[in-house]
């Protein structure tokens, strides 16, 4: 039995094993994927500026790439993905940082910064605002986005609503780093956007199906809340001068090192309330 066991975890070592590398070799192919692309949309604007009509000669090269790539390597190289290459290199050709005049060491310095999959570029770069993409970029590659999550996040306006409660030199430091927590109030958004809890937002519902909904889809709660967050209980209980009080949701935040309490409430805060949520604050 206990060699049985122990062939069992050597298994699973390997499995997991094989599995890492798998998922590491797919990452290298993704990201291979974006440099080539990149340097196509770079050879496709260079091309097109060689004094020629640029309307014109630049639909006919597009067609023509597109033929040329298609009877070579089969599917994946419509005239639209063509463009979408093009549009690609339009877009970050001046985020990347360039550190020698040569030609390669162009290339290399400028396709090196891409960190994540072609998806996520085709999403990122139909954001116009150029602080704006580069925020959602950092965000992507910090915490690991999927391309779903990246759309759920963008869709919620995270960075319009971050920029809101910034001053110029804070809105500068998202599009270079993202989002790092420097204070506490850092860590909060204004508003939080609970979408994907499903309750209707016209109907009537009361604070324990807000708190369900946002236990049913915790996953998605902690990824709105921010970085750090982890979830310690639901309902805790708290009691001093022989009274039970209970906390709808408590978390910690790993970064600031302190409790996050969370009272629900649906309709208007009252004194008693604020009253009560300082009171468990100061428990903590």
């Amino acid at each position: 039995m206990t060699n049985k066991l122990q062939n069992t975890s050597f298994y699973k070592q390997a499995v997991d094993l094989l599995h890492s590398a798998r998922q590491q070799v797919v990452r290298q192919v993704n990201l291979a994927m974006v440099h080539t692309y990149f340097e196509i949309g770079r050879m496709i604007v260079e091309e097109e500026q060689e004094g020629k009509d640029r309307a014109e000669y630049g639909k006919q090269l597009l067609d023509g790439l597109s033929k040329a790539l298609t009877n070579e390597f089969g599917k994946g190289f419509s005239t639209t993905n063509i463009q979408q290459m093009r549009t690609f290199y339009l877009a970050y050709q001046n985020q990347q940082t360039l550190s020698a005049n040569s030609k390669s060491a162009i290339q290399q310095t400028a396709s090196a910064g891409f960190k994540l999959s072609w998806s996520h570029y085709l999403k990122l770069m139909r954001i116009d605002n150029e602080n704006e993409r580069k925020f959602y970029e950092i965000e992507s590659v910090k915490n690991n986005w999927s391309v779903r999550e990246l759309d759920r996040q963008y869709d919620s306006a995270l960075y319009t609503r971050l920029v809101l409660s910034r001053d110029k030199e804070g809105i500068k430091k998202l599009s270079e780093k993202g989002l790092i927590l420097e204070k506490p109030k850092d860590a909060i958004k204004d508003p939080y956007i609970l979408e994907f809890i499903g309750l209707p937002e016209k109907s009537s519902y009361s604070e324990n199906d807000l708190e369900q909904g946002i236990i049913d889809k915790l996953e998605h709660f902690l990824l709105e809340l921010g970085t750090g967050f982890t979830f310690v209980a639901r309902q805790k209980r708290i009691s001093f001068d022989n009274k039970h009080f209970h906390i709808d949701l408590v978390f910690y935040n790993r970064i600031l090192k302190c409790f996050v309490l969370i009272d629900l409430k649906i309709g208007e805060l009252k004194h008693q309330d604020i009253g009560q949520m300082q009171m468990y604050v100061n428990y903590l």
